[in-house]
């Protein structure tokens, strides 16, 4: 064996036998980088996503978007963003906003999605009518239970499951609830979750009262939602960090038509750099991986 078959084959039995620690610190290293100094990035929606933003994009405007915070915090990395995109395309398009949470968990991530768009917009209103304001452009309607009787309730009468808004405010008071009073003045429902609960949405508010509905949920759900999305009973589907990120590419460049000022932070493109450096150095990992195993295997027949 020459000089240098020796080195090459040394170098496939120590690749062989690497200390899968110094494999996790690689890893570990491409998805924290890419974090802290997030790389550009242009994702390319899917067709339901942007069947998803066209549909919410031309909403009539006397319709509103209902969005239902149906996850909880240990899926909130990868639907919050989803949250908030949704809300940031509201109200750039003028549209009001019915936001409510199907479980307790879900009250802080709605209002903490409420307050960060609504300060976003209104650091750059100069005058009440460009201004994102509670109770005219968007209602916080809260939490109630059970979850049927809500879903049911709202089909006749919003103000009858949800008196009062989050705030403890009587919602027959705010000015939006003579705009927003049951699903005949609905658009879609946006259901963010990371359960099976879009398929109640489907089940007891579309089949009863024809509202149109719509998901986002986890990359790991999506598969389950596909049969829904095929036979048109979901309108749009946000499937996982990559759904939201889409959404966030559609509005950027609506918004950037538009000749908007608005400089908005996408959380969702931004962790795809991250996902997207994991994966290119998970399969560098696998094709080495199995380029040593051959060549090893080959030696030794």
């Amino acid at each position: 064996m020459t000089a240098p078959d020796a080195v090459r084959n040394g170098f496939w039995d120590r690749l062989q036998r690497i200390d899968r620690r110094w494999i996790y610190a690689v890893i570990w290293l491409v998805v924290m980088l890419p974090l802290i100094f997030p790389f550009s990035i242009k994702p390319e929606a899917m067709p339901p996503v942007s069947r998803l933003f066209s549909y919410i994009d031309t909403i009539p405007e006397d319709k509103a978007l209902v969005i239902s915070i149906d996850y909880t915090p240990d899926t909130q990395a990868e639907l919050h963003p989803m949250t908030v995109a949704l809300l940031r395309h509201a109200f750039a398009t003028g549209r009001r906003v019915g936001m409510l949470a199907t479980q307790v968990y879900g009250l802080g991530l709605g209002e903490e999605a409420l307050r960060q768009v609504s300060a976003e917009f209104n650091e750059k209103a100069v005058t009440h009518e460009d201004s994102v304001i509670n109770g005219e452009d968007y209602v916080f309607w809260g939490w109630s239970t059970p979850f049927l009787t809500v879903m049911l309730g709202m089909g006749e009468r919003i103000t009858n499951v949800f008196p009062v808004d989050y705030y403890g405010v009587a919602t027959e008071s705010l000015p939006i609830t003579s705009r927003i009073k049951n699903y005949n003045d609905v658009g879609i429902i946006m259901s963010i979750a990371g359960s099976s609960t879009p398929i109640s949405w489907v089940a007891y508010a579309q089949t009863q009262f024809g509202v149109r509905i719509g998901c986002g949920t986890t990359a790991v759900s999506a598969a389950d939602y596909y049969t829904y999305l095929n036979s048109g009973q979901f309108t749009g589907m946000l499937a996982g960090m990559r759904g939201a990120a889409e959404y966030e590419q559609l509005l950027a460049d609506k918004l950037a038509a538009a000749g908007s000022s608005l400089s908005l932070r996408r959380k969702a493109t931004e962790a795809m750099s991250s996902q997207t450096a994991a994966h290119i150095a998970i399969i560098v990992f696998i094709v080495f991986g199995n380029i040593g195993y051959f060549v090893t295997r080959r030696r030794k027949s």
